[in-house]
């Protein structure tokens, strides 16, 4: 089974927040939507990994989480992405970089050092002074009701460019999200759908089929058998 150990908040504008966590055996996995793109390093028999991994349209089953591993990753604000790496490319998808020794990586033509939980901040300021990561704070401020005066393909093309999927996919998955926790959290569905915004139960479960991979009444009572992955504290966009 897989735990979370900890996660903590950024003072990086590029970060939405760091996490690890751990395995101590074998258990079914569902990867369930986002709508960012996250920085995973991985240490699985002795080999360490860092994977690029992009925004997810659906819940994946991913088989079972592999035992005795360690994780730690850094999940970016909506707009935040890798300049040299397509993020057309990343959409339900992920890279993992070429390793160059085994204490270090290949990234924007250079050798880097694996970061840690610890120093994750330092690491993106360092790829920030690079140029190797960048932000479109226009996506933010979009998402957060902000107005602009950029046409609505203008900002279509923005969505696409820094995250690869449309500003009302991204919407949809931050809602689903935001269901998924309250229910968790003993909120009864009735009580979920007033606060993200559904219509009613039949569309709330449609969302969240498709986004989570359960049904409201599974995650409400935590029936499912698959162990989820990293679900946070989120409200849905305004």
């Amino acid at each position: 089974m897989l735990f979370f150990d900890a996660q903590r908040p950024s003072d990086s504008p590029f970060v939405e927040l760091i996490w690890r966590s751990h395995s101590e055996d074998t258990h079914p996995f569902l990867s369930i939507a986002v709508n960012r793109i996250e920085l995973v390093v991985s240490k699985l028999q002795g080999k360490t990994t860092l994977t690029v991994r992009g925004p997810e349209t659906r819940a994946t089953p991913v088989g079972d989480c592999p035992a005795e591993g360690e994780w730690f990753g850094i999940l970016l604000k909506p707009g935040v992405f890798l300049s040299y790496l397509p993020v057309r490319l990343l959409v339900d998808n992920s890279v993992d970089l070429e390793a160059a020794s085994t204490k270090t990586f290949c990234l924007g033509g250079s050798n880097w050092q694996f970061p840690t939980y610890e120093n994750a901040d330092t690491f993106v300021n360092w790829l920030v002074q690079k140029g190797l990561l960048v932000r479109d704070p226009l996506i933010e401020a979009v998402l957060q009701g902000h107005h602009n005066d950029l046409t609505p393909r203008s900002v279509q093309y923005r969505f696409l460019r820094s995250i690869g999927i449309t500003q009302n996919v991204v919407r949809q998955i931050e809602r689903a999200r935001s269901a998924t926790f309250l229910l968790q959290h003993g909120v009864s569905i009735p009580d979920t759908i007033v606060q993200t915004g559904y219509y009613d139960q039949p569309h709330l479960t449609r969302s969240l089929r498709h986004f989570i991979g359960k049904t409201p009444a599974q995650l409400f009572h935590h029936s499912q058998p698959e162990q989820l992955s990293l679900l946070y504290k989120t409200v849905p966009f305004p």
